[in-house]
């Protein structure tokens, strides 16, 4: 039986992965902030660690206790989103997006890499449609996306002449709590009663974020779609760098390699 280690198994994607591999025979070890979530993964049969990325004493100890436990992957998936206009970003709140969606991230791939150097491993980045094309109103998340995206990259490059392989997962529209657990942050950094594009707000993001359509998006597809993904990623015995999701991730890879920057923004403008 392998072990992985999953970050973010409150809800979403995260929570549906580790029942997915679980279910695939694999032993899961899920990591969550709240005590009641940790509760319930355990009584789900998982191993259970406490993990808030942006914390760098709690990642060490998470670390130290996945290897304790043993571990033969990782799926790096924890990550959040503040909603707003880029230019009404303030350093803190990219501070805080970064610590968590980027560096906590890489410190926790980075404290397992000697014991997968050591007998061989798998980490495999959960990523988005938004690591690819950049969109109004998603400024932080895209940015952290992006780095995310160049940072495998470079791992996966330079870790070829060792036994740990690195993949990056391309989710696109997936029902899950992101939107709604976003409102927090949204309401913590962003001024948009101060800000020049204050009416913007009011016709759309506010729109978005607090009433939502009762239609989901045609090209929704449930979180059983990126774990299925995920399963490829950690079982293949050669995986592909990049597993594709949803058909708007595919069209946004394909227009990012064939398009001129100038048709990119005008898609990204009537998204």
């Amino acid at each position: 039986m392998k072990t992985v280690l999953i970050t973010g198994c409150s809800s979403g994607i995260g929570l549906d992965a580790a029942r997915h591999m679980q279910a695939h025979g694999w032993r899961v070890i899920a990591t969550c902030r709240r005590g009641d979530d940790l509760d319930a993964r355990r009584d789900e049969g998982m191993e259970a660690l406490h993990l808030e990325l942006s914390d760098e004493g709690s990642v060490a100890r998470c670390a130290d206790q996945a290897l304790a436990l043993g571990v033969d992957a990782l799926v790096n998936n924890a990550a959040f989103a503040i909603p707003g206009a880029a230019e009404d970003l303030p350093r803190g709140a990219l501070r805080a997006i970064f610590e968590a969606n980027l560096f906590g991230t890489h410190d926790l791939t980075c404290r397992l890499l000697p014991h997968f150097r050591a007998q061989g491993g798998r980490v495999v980045n959960i990523s988005s449609v938004l690591g690819l094309v950049g969109i109004p109103w998603r400024g932080a998340y895209v940015a952290t996306k992006f780095a995310l995206e160049g940072l495998t990259d470079v791992l996966r490059a330079e870790m070829a002449d060792t036994p740990v392989k690195f993949v990056l997962i391309e989710p696109g529209p997936i029902g899950t709590r992101i939107r709604l657990n976003s409102i927090p942050h949204f309401e913590r950094w962003i001024d948009w009663q101060s800000s020049p594009r204050r009416a913007q707000y009011e016709a759309t993001l506010l729109q978005r974020l607090y009433h939502p359509a009762a239609k989901k998006d045609r090209f929704e597809l449930p979180p059983r779609a990126v774990s299925e993904r995920i399963a490829q990623a950690l079982e293949a015995a050669n995986p592909r760098p990049r597993y594709y999701v949803t058909t708007p991730t595919r069209l946004a890879g394909t227009a990012r390699r064939l398009l001129p920057t100038r048709a990119l923004d005008w898609l990204a403008r009537r998204s």
